[in-house]
């Protein structure tokens, strides 16, 4: 069965006026829980155990002069856990999608992780496309220039980074939720009276942005 563990960082649950969730999804190994937790607490850990079932860490950014909380979901890679994992795209507004820049076959795979996320999760979601791991220069196998290839191709953001040095890591999550609120303050609002819950944890109250359905988009609700 699926984990979720919760951490936070800086900023007061209740500090934030758009709730999004993000998913790190890619093959096992390629370092989204390194990245994950370099971008939430600034913590890295070269012994880290590969993720089983689902995790998650909050972290509140400023985006264009709101306060933003990004809700991000760590996704298990390994084949066994995909079906336990595909349940997670649900409601997500946002993915990240990681490739380990000296391992061909994880960018080879990358697409197949696009085609899975884009059958389960909202047609609208925004996908960045990261290659991890920049600091193993002599292990280089995947070309920046095929990455950039297959972003533009696919419609995607697309950064290199190293979480070991914390090279690109704010700005692969910044540009990723800034694309996000751009996206949602396009969008109506719609009120919901009651308690959203999202993969078993419990957020206060909120109201969902959305054109059709919610797709994930959620803003603090307000009161006074």
């Amino acid at each position: 069965m699926a984990r979720a563990n919760r951490s936070s960082s800086w900023g007061d649950d209740e500090d934030y006026e758009y709730l999004f969730k993000v998913v790190l999804i890619g093959d096992s190994g390629v370092g989204k829980s390194n990245l994950l937790s370099r971008f939430t607490r600034n913590i890295f850990t070269l012994d880290s155990k590969s993720t089983i079932g689902v995790e998650f860490a909050s972290k509140s950014v400023q985006i264009e002069g709101k306060n933003i909380k990004a809700q991000i979901w760590d996704t298990a890679g390994q084949e066994r856990y995909r079906a336990i994992t595909s349940a997670y795209y649900r409601g997500a507004v946002g993915a990240v999608l990681v490739y380990d820049v000296t391992k061909a076959s994880t960018f080879e795979n990358a697409k197949r992780w696009l085609r899975e996320l884009r059958n389960h999760a909202d047609s609208n979601i925004v996908v960045m496309l990261v290659g991890n791991k920049t600091d193993l220069t002599n292990l280089r196998v995947v070309p920046t220039e095929d990455g950039t290839a297959m972003a533009e191709s696919e419609g995607l953001s697309f950064v290199e980074t190293s979480a070991l040095d914390s090279t690109n890591v704010e700005k692969a999550f910044e540009v990723n939720l800034t694309e996000i609120y751009r996206v949602v303050s396009k969008k109506p609002i719609v009120a919901e009276s009651e308690l959203k819950e999202i993969g078993g944890v419990k957020e206060g109250k909120t109201i969902s942005v959305s054109s059709s359905n919610n797709g994930g988009y959620m803003s603090k609700c307000c009161s006074g």
